[in-house]
């Protein structure tokens, strides 16, 4: 169903502002590709420096831009929301010059809590590398 246009532009007025203090994620290369409430799609690039000594995508990389997509996702209601936990599955190696692209999606939100869900795809194949489930908690505040 899609998004009022006021419960879109909280979304991305909450991205905005979530991401341009997001450091972390600037400095690993990530873009936001799409936000709308509860749904979020973060990309990355694979560079020389995010490889492991098999030359391989570091998985607390490919954790990475999960939890970002993750965050963009839970955030997008406006109110401040931290990870309160998170588990991945790492089904398939990334490799330099691989740009990854993580989809998150909202599966319950109850209170103060929610869970979501990212898939982690490789965009040239749109093969499925990773699987992460995290789980947020809102601090009851507004962002901004």
């Amino acid at each position: 169903m899609p998004a009022t246009t006021e419960a879109q532009e909280i979304a991305e007025r909450s991205a905005r502002i979530m991401l341009g203090g997001d450091l972390a994620s600037a400095a690993l290369g990530m873009r936001l590709e799409h936000v709308a409430p509860g749904r979020a799609i973060v990309s990355m690039p694979v560079r020389a420096d995010m490889t492991n000594g098999f030359q391989l995508c570091h998985g607390g990389l490919v954790a990475a831009v999960a939890d970002t997509a993750f965050a963009v996702a839970c955030n997008s209601y406006g109110e401040v929301t931290v990870a309160a936990g998170f588990d991945i599955t790492l089904l398939e190696s990334a490799r330099l010059g691989d740009r990854l692209a993580a989809h998150a999606e909202e599966r319950a939100r109850r209170g103060r809590s929610g869970l979501y869900d990212v898939s982690v795809v490789r965009e040239s194949d749109q093969a499925v590398i990773a699987e992460f489930r995290g789980r947020s908690r809102s601090l009851g505040r507004p962002i901004g």
